[in-house]
This record gives structure tokens, sequence and C-alpha cells, in this order.
């Protein structure tokens, strides 16, 4: 049976989450194109691989050359100071962009990332719909991709599924996780609804599993057709037992971002 796609480009296939990706997407194309700053050595026959930075134009566009789908998964994986941000998240994503406007790529799935919306509360149970409120330089860098992607899903007709992943992990590692974890497998699952959905238009879905605690609402990214599979509750138990109980008064607490809302200013802190 043919699959869905014959070339499909991951960028940032050298890091978790895109290693992942590159073997949990083998069901969905022929020939899967990694790419990264950092060279992959153990490419198998269906493989491809490419070693540029995003922030090179030219090499960005022509990595999108010949492609059916775009998991975007490279750039600036947390807070960096703001030159960091600006050139491998920001003009590289731009970058991406403007190779599948001219290759006539048409559906991109994209990382990004809670820390979009990190300065919203807990307890304000907030949907896909709910106003940006970044909680980092890293945050305003994801804001910026969506609204990058908004134009080209309206102004080229380029389908994004923008993923806000909160805490893709092992396992959960912390009290947090046990509301905020997405597994690796869910992941997966989550991209590959994302790139076979029927319609997706311009899209924003919260990465999480299945976990009993649920802070926001994810109700509105039903037409992707993720189901979650994993959950944080079987790790509960080990998690209480080794961590100490939360500051319920603590920002860290209250806001989705967690600890990212006490980051200061990075380029302070390489100034010092």
């Amino acid at each position: 049976m043919a699959k869905p796609f014959n070339r499909i480009l991951i960028t940032g296939a050298a890091g978790d989450l895109g290693s992942k990706l590159r073997k949990g997407l083998i069901p969905l194309a022929e020939h899967i194109r990694l790419a990264d700053r950092t060279p992959i050595t153990d490419l198998q026959d269906h493989e491809e691989g490419l070693v540029f930075d995003l922030s090179d134009e030219a090499a960005t566009i022509e990595a999108t050359r010949d492609v059916d789908a775009i998991v975007h998964f490279g750039g600036a994986s947390r807070e960096r100071v703001w030159n960091d941000v600006l050139d491998s998240t920001i003009r590289g994503s731009y970058h991406i962009y403007e190779g599948a406007r001219k290759h006539g790529v048409r559906r991109v799935v994209y990382a990004s990332s809670v820390h979009a919306i990190g300065y919203h509360k807990l307890e304000s149970h907030i949907d896909t719909d709910a106003p940006v409120r970044p909680d980092s330089l890293y945050g305003v860098s994801k804001c910026f991709v969506e609204a990058l992607s908004s134009l080209y899903w309206n102004k080229y007709g380029i389908e994004t599924a923008c993923l806000r992943i909160f805490s893709s992990f092992p396992e959960p590692a912390d009290r947090r996780m046990l509301w905020s974890w997405l597994s690796y497998d869910d992941c997966v699952r989550l991209v590959s609804a994302s790139l076979t959905a029927s319609h997706v238009g311009h899209s924003i879905s919260f990465g999480l599993s299945d976990n009993r605690e649920k802070p926001v609402d994810n109700s509105k990214a039903g037409h992707l057709g993720y189901v979650p599979q994993d959950s944080a509750d079987p790790y509960r138990e080990q998690v209480e037992a080794r961590t100490e109980p939360l500051d319920p008064k603590a920002a860290t607490t209250r806001h989705l971002g967690g600890w990212f809302v006490d980051l200061g200013h990075p380029d302070d802190e390489t100034s010092e």
C-alpha cells in the first residue's frame, strides 16, 4: 500500500523529539529528509541527511525542495540570548515558510510551545483561542511563528498545525509534569494526526498526554484527530514520593509556563 507522502522534511532531526519522529513517521513517508546543524551518521536507506543552520536562507529554502510536508522542530530549544532566538527560530522559520511557498509545500507541522501562553494561570482553563501571553524570548519566538503560519495559510494556502508542546520527556520528572507531560509516543501520534488530518488550515493544538489533571481545554483542536494514549498517572506515586509539594502561591506553580516565568533576561546573564 502506498504511503501518504513521498518525502517529509524534519528539521531539528538530531534532537530528542526529532529522533523519535524520525522513526515514528516511517509509516507515513517513502523518504524522510533529516535536517539539523549536527550531522546524522546512521542514515537508513529511506533517509537523507542535510547539515545546515536555519539562519542560512539559501540552504533552508533548498531543503524544502521536492518535499510534500514539513515537520518543523528546529530552532532554539529553550531560552537563549536574543540573537540566537532571532536567527534560529524567527529568521529560520521565515526561511522555512518561504521555502514552502516557493516549492509548493502544502502542509507544515510546527513545534510551538506552552511558553507562547506561559503567563496564563492554570485555573483560567484556557482553550486554543486564548490570546498569547509569552513568558520568555523563546515564547515570543513561538508566537511569531504561529502568526507567520496564520499569514501563510490566509495568503498562500499553506496549512499549519501549531503544536504547543508542554513537557515531552521519557517520563514525568517532577510534580508539574503530572499535568504537563507529553509522552514521546503521544508526540508521534500528535504529529502523525496533524500530517494526515483531512483539513488543518491554521490550527493550534496543545501537546499533552491524557493526564488526569487538565488545566487547558484542547477541544477546538479535535478536527486534527489526535487521541492521546498515554498518561502521567502511572508515575504519580513515585514522583510524589521523591519530590516536595509545590508552593500553591508561587508564580511557577500558578502559571502554565512553570519556572520560565521566573527567568531573567538572558542577555543580562551573558553580560555579567
